[in-house]
C-alpha cells in the first residue's frame, strides 16, 4: 500500500516568497524535465524567467497561488489575465502527491467565477500528459527561442464548466 502525502494547503502569493518560488522553479525544470528537453535547454528556460526581481513582478502581476505542505512552500502557479495558466511548478520532493492537481483545481475554480469560458495553458512536454489527463486539448505546437537554444510546448485549451445560475441552484 503507498504511503498517504498530506493534502496540500493553498494560499496566495507574498513577495517574501520569492527564494523559495525560485528555488522550486529552478529545482523543477532542472530535475523534473531531464527526460524532454537537454541540459542547455533547462539552463535556458531557467534563465529566461530572469532573475528573482522579474519574477517578483511577473508573479505580482497575476493571481498566484502558493501550495504548501506543512508550513513550507512545494509548488505555485499563475493565472495570467482571465484565461491562461502562466506557470506551474511543483519541487520534486513533492511531484506525484497531488500539488499540481491541487493548484490547477483552485485556478480552474477561480477562472470559472470570474466569467472564463475557456482556459489555456502552454504546456511543457513534460507537463503535456498532466493537462492531457485533466481535459485538456493540444491546439498549437510550439517552438519557442530562447537564447541560443530552441523549445518546443504546446498550448493547450480547456472548455470550463459554466457557473451554476440562480434558476441551477
Amino acid at each position: 500500500m503507498g504511503q498517504a502525502f498530506p493534502k496540500p494547503g493553498l494560499r496566495p502569493f507574498l513577495a517574501t516568497d520569492i527564494p523559495l518560488l525560485e528555488d522550486i522553479l529552478h529545482t523543477s525544470i532542472e530535475e523534473l524535465t531531464a527526460e524532454d528537453y537537454s541540459e542547455d535547454q533547462q539552463a535556458a528556460w531557467a534563465a529566461s524567467v530572469g532573475d528573482a526581481e522579474k519574477l517578483a513582478a511577473r508573479l505580482g502581476k497575476q493571481l498566484t497561488l502558493v501550495a504548501t505542505i506543512g508550513s513550507g512552500p512545494v509548488g505555485f502557479a499563475s493565472l495570467r489575465g482571465d484565461d491562461h495558466i502562466d506557470m506551474l511548478f511543483v519541487h520534486p520532493t513533492a511531484a506525484r502527491q497531488g500539488v499540481a492537481t491541487a493548484l490547477i483545481d483552485a485556478m480552474e475554480k477561480l477562472a470559472g467565477g470570474r466569467g472564463t469560458a475557456k482556459l489555456t495553458v502552454d504546456a511543457s512536454d513534460t507537463a503535456r500528459p498532466f493537462f492531457e489527463k485533466r481535459g485538456y486539448t493540444a491546439t498549437l505546437r510550439n517552438t519557442i527561442a530562447l537564447g541560443a537554444e530552441w523549445l518546443g510546448n504546446t498550448t493547450m485549451q480547456k472548455t470550463l464548466a459554466a457557473p451554476p445560475t440562480r434558476e441551477t441552484q
